[in-house]
Parts: structure tokens; C-alpha cells; sequence
């Protein structure tokens, strides 16, 4: 496995001590074997379970809007089949119609603009193989740009709204749909050094229960663990609730959402804001619960843990209590367990449409795609 450009960056930068306790062995050396054949039948199942749940146009959970239907396309593109595949093909030809002329790809009746471009240009993304879609990630990328809290729209970088974006863009902005617009942006081919990634950094900040000089915002020292929470943005707002001084608790989906958001816009692992973010992913770590929400958006959390540390491209990864874990291997037993018997994945708390199975299956999926053990 080739060296991750992390770990050499925190041994050239000299950082090893500071948060040596995350890292066990250098990532050339072989991680923990996967139970191959586990992760094989849990793709399998899940797959055979989603082709039955597709609609004839090709849809997933059509009322629900086009979200699901690409993240249940992109997850089976991540797990090894190709555009051409039934299910893949049927998907991407329903998703191409909510294609508009602004660029953007959303129901027209919807308010999620920024959500359902941001979920459709991952799946196009994952299947521009031959750079078929490039005009259209293009497209859909001018017009994720024109929905960002800026200075087009009069706002400055000391507004605590600058560089964030909401559902629809027009309304409060959140960690949630602004991790988004930094994948998407990702899928468009841009890097560190875009503009919009610069300023969705910005807000990222902000969400970040921690004091520095990019985070001087009312909440940051009230509940200084490290942690994120959805947003900084007008009376501020995170699901986990306040502490008792006002400030707004951190929880594990938007934590490991920012750490992965903070890797992609380039912070080194010896920032300050890094370095707390993993510390919190040490005291916190689980793939039992979603950490601060017990079991509200699990599914969700465990994609957003995957990629995270995915991201952070460690095979290994020690908590607070000096426990070694190989990730990988963890999230794919613990969703083995949770598998029901017809394939699918569904959560009994039905938060955040999480009692979907055709969601949940998308989201099970796509962070399997993270545990894909090396083929032999």
C-alpha cells in the first residue's frame, strides 16, 4: 500500500508527537486482512435488494426527490459496477432529466437546489469514466458557485454566513450542505487552490467548537472539545442541543464531515483545527452510534466516518483510550449485523428519512465502497 501523503506530512512537519497515538504503524505496512468474503456478500445482498427496489424510470424513493436515487447509483458504481450496468444505466438516464438550464440538477418543484446538484454530481462524477459528463459537471459546478454565501451576494468574510451554503442556497447555511458543496466541488476537478473551496473553509471553521483566529464566533470557547456542529449561522443550531452556558454540542456525523472537508480544502495535519478534530474523533470513536445522537443518522455517520478516515489514510486508527482499531474490518462487521435478511439496511429511528430503506442501502453501500478490501 503506497505511503499516504499525511503520514509523511506529519513526519516532515515534525507533528508525530502530537498525535502519534492516531497512527500505529506506517501505512505501507498491511493492515488487518477484511473478511473478504463478508464485504463481498454485504455488497451482494445489498445490491440484489436495490435492483428489486428500482423503479421502471429508473428512480429510487422518487417522492423523496432525485438525492436518493444518486446516492444509491453512486454507491453501486463505488462497489466495482460499471455505467453500463443495469441498474447504474437506468439511474443515471432518470437523474440526466433533472438536468437544467442554469446548470443546476434538481427537481424544479424542490427547494433542495443545492443538496440534489451537489449528491447527482458525485454519481456523474463516478461514472465519467470516458468524459462524457464533463460538460455537465462543469455546468453544475458555475452554478453551485452562484448558491454560495459570498461577496457577489454582499457578503464579507466576517459575515458568519460567508462561504457557506444551504438547502436551496438562499437560506441559513450549514455544515451539512456545505461538506457537499466541497465534494462536489472535489467531483468538478477542483482543489485547495479554488476560490469557493477557500471560502466554504471559512465556514467550516465556524461550525468547529474551537477558539483560533479563523473561528471567533460567540459559540467557539463556550464548548472547546474540538467537535463540529451544523451551524454557527443565525441563533446557531446543532441536533445534539446546547451545553449549559449556551454553547451548542458537538456530534460525530458533522465532526468526521468537517475532518474530511479540512483534509480536502489542504490543512496540514499539524493545524490546529485538524489536530482537534482528530482528537475528538479519539475521544468519540464508534461505529455503534452516531456519537452525540445515539442511534439518529447512524447511517449517515458511518459514511461520513469511512470517508473520513479514508481521507486521513490511515489502516489504523488508536482512541483515546490507546485501543488500536482497524476500521475497516470494524464497519464491515458492524454492518453485517445490521443487515437485514432481504439485503437491505434501515434504521428503527426514522430521523432524517433514515427509516428509507433504499437511503439507508445507498448509505451502507457507499461506505463499504471505503472498506473495499484490496483484490488478491
Amino acid at each position: 500500500m503506497k505511503t499516504s501523503f499525511w503520514l509523511r506530512a506529519w513526519i516532515v512537519s515534525g507533528c508525530v508527537a502530537a498525535v502519534a497515538s492516531t497512527v500505529v504503524r506506517a501505512a505501507d505496512d498491511p493492515a488487518t486482512p477484511s473478511p473478504r468474503g463478508t464485504y463481498e456478500q454485504e455488497v451482494r445482498k445489498g445490491i440484489d435488494f436495490l435492483t428489486q427496489a428500482q423503479s421502471a424510470e429508473g428512480s429510487f424513493s422518487k417522492s423523496a426527490g432525485p438525492g436518493v436515487t444518486a446516492i444509491v447509483a453512486t454507491a453501486v458504481m463505488r462497489n466495482g459496477r460499471g455505467v453500463d450496468d443495469p441498474l447504474a444505466a437506468k439511474s443515471l438516464k432518470y437523474l440526466a432529466g433533472f438536468v437544467q438550464e442554469n446548470g443546476g440538477i434538481y427537481d424544479p418543484k424542490s427547494r433542495l437546489r443545492n443538496y440534489e446538484t451537489c449528491l447527482a454530481m458525485l454519481c456523474f462524477r463516478e461514472a465519467n469514466r470516458d468524459g462524457r459528463y464533463d460538460k455537465l459537471l462543469a455546468n453544475a459546478d458555475k452554478f453551485l458557485k452562484s448558491l454560495q454565501f459570498n461577496e457577489a451576494d454582499g457578503r464579507q468574510p466576517s459575515d458568519i454566513s460567508y462561504g457557506g451554503v444551504g438547502y436551496s442556497g438562499a437560506e441559513r447555511p450549514d455544515l451539512s450542505n456545505t461538506h457537499f458543496l466541497m465534494d462536489a466541488l472535489e467531483a468538478a476537478g477542483e482543489g485547495p487552490d479554488d476560490a469557493a473551496v477557500k471560502r466554504a473553509l471559512v465556514f467550516v471553521s465556524r461550525c468547529q467548537n474551537l477558539e483560533t483566529e479563523h473561528n471567533t464566533t460567540p459559540f467557539a470557547a463556550k464548548n472547546p472539545d474540538g467537535g463540529f456542529y451544523y451551524t454557527p449561522a443565525g441563533k446557531g443550531g446543532s441536533p445534539a442541543g446546547e451545553t449549559a452556558n449556551g454553547g451548542l454540542r458537538s456530534y460525530g456525523s458533522m465532526s468526521y464531515a468537517a475532518l474530511k472537508s479540512m483534509i480536502f480544502a489542504g490543512l496540514k495535519p499539524d493545524d490546529p483545527r485538524v489536530k482537534a478534530a482528530v482528537d475528538w474523533a479519539r475521544q468519540h470513536y464508534t461505529v455503534n452510534e452516531n456519537p452525540g445522537l445515539g442511534d439518529g443518522g447512524l447511517f449517515y455517520y458511518l459514511h461520513l466516518f469511512g470517508k473520513a478516515l479514508d481521507a486521513l489514510g490511515q489502516p489504523q486508527f488508536v482512541d483515546a483510550q490507546g485501543k488500536s482499531h482497524d476500521w475497516r474490518r470494524e464497519l464491515i462487521d458492524e454492518l453485517a449485523k445490521l443487515q437485514q435478511p432481504n439485503g437491505s439496511w434501515v434504521n428503527k429511528n426514522s430521523r432524517w428519512l433514515e427509516g428509507d430503506p433504499n437511503l439507508v442501502t445507498g448509505y451502507a453501500l457507499l461506505t463499504l465502497s471505503y472498506c473495499r478490501p484490496a483484490a488478491k
